[in-house]
């Protein structure tokens, strides 16, 4: 009777198995051949944070640099972005700097080593992508021997004059337009490449021209040469503001060449505005350039000063495309050495950052926990529980999702009045259950990646107040954050840095929606 009962059960378990194995093989058949069951493999998650030489000599002592290298792995970064190109001097050893008689100093570290291969080799050791950024882009000042021995290289508005104002204060323009900048700019890339073993190279919001330029007599004589038109007088035309941007574009196309020619794995980022200021502001057509291929990674800069008009630009429909193709993140400001920020609205930014898939850069480093209102090791933890597991990046060479293939001869979007967030992200609300930060799940994947054709970018901002306004949480508890756990508060009405600061000077650093003044 026993032995009956047990060969009842074994058949029973083996009928089981046997039910189960062809289950999973119909499944797996279903996944493999039905791209509306696919899902896309998850991009990596950006955690990044720039390293510039104004106001800090991090990157140049190699004591405090091994130090940061060493603090950012132990809290989960992934990536840096170290300058290499900043108000028209080459911040490495350039002999096509030196050639253009543009350079009169050897740009070395405190102890004479050169800083680039310092970090490179300190940060690769902990395991960080090195993107050198080539924070001017086509930008100068002035006065800088680039300007002055290259004339001809800058371009001008309609009434003849050069200069404007930027982050930066009074600069000039180079024509990206004109072959000559265009060697030269690629050249500098191509020089950096192969004087050190980067992972790739970021521009940012200086890769573009002001809208208001363009009307030197060589891109004069061009567009008259292609349109047999003059320039309009309204620099605002939108023909004239598609063909100078389309012009950028082709630049941009042929610089991706040229990076992916030397290392075809290299990552090609860009730092933009967002997009409807990118575009009809400064001629800066991103979402083409995600659209052709012709970018790999995009943080766009959304500096902005209270969480509401933050979060409304994570669901512009743009950054939710973008997402689904490439890595992306947002920058986020840390804060300014006159101008500290809260480690509560930098939670606040970040955890609204992940809800909405995308990944994250600081400006800048020494900000972190430096000029702030807390301690170093208070904003260090809190860093932790915002990251507290890695999140490994490697090089690779992308690949073409099937469902989302390359858009060929698109045109930019127009600079419209649409701003309805993408339908399939609901508004940011703090969540009511109490996962801690490390169990927040991605959003559920777009199942339709199909190119938005007519994305409409908003107004830029109006408001201009320099005053720091949020909502921001209460202090985090444990290890990790909990989303409950942050509750509107009043901002302290003096929040001392930790370390001493110079007098404020004019200086603004973020984008042109929301200026902020910064002491360089």
């Amino acid at each position: 009777m026993k032995w009956s009962i047990f060969w009842q059960s074994w058949q029973f378990l083996c009928k089981c198995r046997f039910l189960q194995r062809v289950l999973a093989t119909f499944l797996s058949i279903l996944l493999i051949n039905n791209p509306i069951f696919a899902v896309s493999p998850p991009k990596p998650e950006i955690r990044g944070v720039w390293l510039t030489t104004n106001d800090t000599n991090t990157l140049l002592d190699q004591t405090k640099l091994e130090e940061a290298i060493a603090q950012l792995a132990r809290l989960n970064f992934n990536t840096v972005y170290p300058v290499v190109w900043n108000s028209g001097y080459a911040l490495y050893p350039s002999e096509i700097a030196k050639k253009e008689g543009i350079q009169p100093f050897v740009h070395k570290g405190l102890q004479g080593q050169d800083p680039l291969t310092d970090l490179i080799t300190k940060a690769h050791n902990q395991g960080l992508l090195v993107l050198p950024w080539f924070e001017f882009g086509f930008m100068a000042p002035p006065t800088s021997e680039l300007a002055i021995k290259h004339p001809n290289w800058i371009t001008q508005k309609r009434d003849g004059s050069q200069t404007t104002i930027s982050a930066a204060g009074e600069v000039v323009w180079l024509n990206p337009f004109h072959p000559e900048v265009q060697k030269f700019i690629t050249s500098l890339v191509i020089e950096v490449m192969n004087l050190y073993d980067v992972d790739g190279i970021q521009f940012d919001d200086h890769l573009s021209l002001p809208s208001e330029l363009g009307y030197d007599s060589y891109t004069v004589n061009l567009y008259k040469q292609e349109t047999k038109k003059d320039p309009p007088a309204n620099a605002k035309d939108e023909a004239w503001l598609k063909w100078r941007a389309d012009k950028l574009t082709a630049y941009v196309a042929q610089l991706n060449q040229a990076i992916k020619t030397k290392k075809s794995n290299a990552i090609f980022s860009v730092s933009p505005n967002p997009y409807d200021t990118a575009y009809s502001a400064y001629l800066q057509d991103w979402l083409t350039w995600v659209r052709q291929d012709l970018i790999d990674e995009v943080v766009v800069q959304v500096y902005r000063p209270d969480l509401e008009s933050f979060v409304k630009q994570l669901q512009r429909p743009e950054i939710q495309e973008t997402r689904q193709k490439i890595p992306t993140g947002v920058g986020i400001l840390t804060g300014l050495r006159n101008r500290p920020i809260e480690m509560a609205f930098i939670q606040e930014k970040v955890l609204a950052a992940k809800q909405y898939g995308l990944g994250v850069s600081f400006f800048f480093y020494d900000s972190l926990w430096n000029y702030a209102p807390e301690s170093v090791g208070e904003r260090q933890e809190k860093f932790l529980a915002l990251f507290p597991y890695p999140a490994a990046r490697k090089l690779e060479t992308p690949i073409l999702l099937e469902n989302n293939p390359p858009v060929d001869n698109i045109k930019p979007e127009k600079p419209l009045e649409n701003n309805q967030p993408i339908e399939t992200f609901e508004p940011y609300q703090t969540r009511q259950n109490t996962n801690p930060i490390d169990n927040i799940q991605p959003e559920k994947p777009i199942e339709n990646n199909k190119p938005i054709e007519n994305i409409k970018p908003e107004k830029p901002l109006e408001n201009n107040n320099n005053n720091w306004s949020s909502s921001e949480p209460s202090e985090p508890i444990g290890d990790s954050t909990s989303l409950e756990k942050f509750e509107p508060y009043e901002p302290r009405e003096n929040p001392t840095p930790q370390t001493n600061s110079k007098p404020p000077e004019t200086y603004q650093y973020a984008d042109d929606a929301v200026p902020i003044p910064v002491s360089w």
